[in-house]
């Protein structure tokens, strides 16, 4: 029987988040937490249900939930959400696509989502909250901390810090055992 998920936010990284789902088989999706005027609209064929106000009444009946928002300017809607889910008592499972690499000498915290060809190599420290998005590569012994975006094909080599809250855009690279935070553009290398 699968488990009962709810999802946090509805568009579109949730899009991207329902695909890993469905794909995994594990979870059902009960609906989709969003604002006010969004209620009964549908994000792939999943209602929303509902708003931040009613997540303590939908917790006595589904213990998990995700983090669906992206990252939009900067991660503080990412880290309020996550904070309140907590505090309510959701559980928060990390959602790993099958098509994803993630070698067992990796250690990630909760509430993580790894996206479609994503790889996190050996030694790979993932903190909680974090997006690895489509065909991003961590390299060995980087550290990725809370509530972080790696964006799609970027590249974080070997040893690299990303610090808590660091948006990591798509296409950049950093320098190996380069210290990283804040926002970092598309196509950049970072030293």
């Amino acid at each position: 029987m699968k488990e009962k998920i709810i999802l946090v936010g509805g568009g579109g990284h949730c899009k991207s988040v329902i695909d890993v789902i469905e794909c995994i088989g594990t979870y059902d999706i009960v609906g989709i937490i969003d604002k006010k005027e969004r209620l009964g609209e549908e994000v792939l064929g999943y209602k929303i249900i509902g708003t931040d106000e009613d997540l303590s009444h939908i917790f006595n009946e589904i213990k998990k939930a995700v983090i669906t928002v992206g990252f939009i300017k900067d991660s503080s809607t990412r880290i309020r959400l996550y904070k309140f889910v907590k505090e309510i008592g959701f559980e928060l499972p990390n959602i790993i696509s099958p098509y994803a690499y993630v070698s067992k000498h990796a250690t990630l915290g909760e509430g993580n989502v790894v996206l479609h060809h994503a790889v996190i190599n050996a030694g790979v420290k993932v903190g909680n909250n974090c997006i690895i998005n489509t065909k991003a590569l961590i390299e060995h012994d980087a550290i990725i901390e809370d509530h972080c975006h790696i964006s799609t094909a970027a590249v974080v080599n070997g040893g690299v810090i990303v610090r808590e809250g660091t948006f990591f855009g798509s296409n950049a690279v950093s320098k190996e055992y380069a210290e990283v935070s804040g926002f970092v553009k598309a196509g950049s290398v970072v030293k």
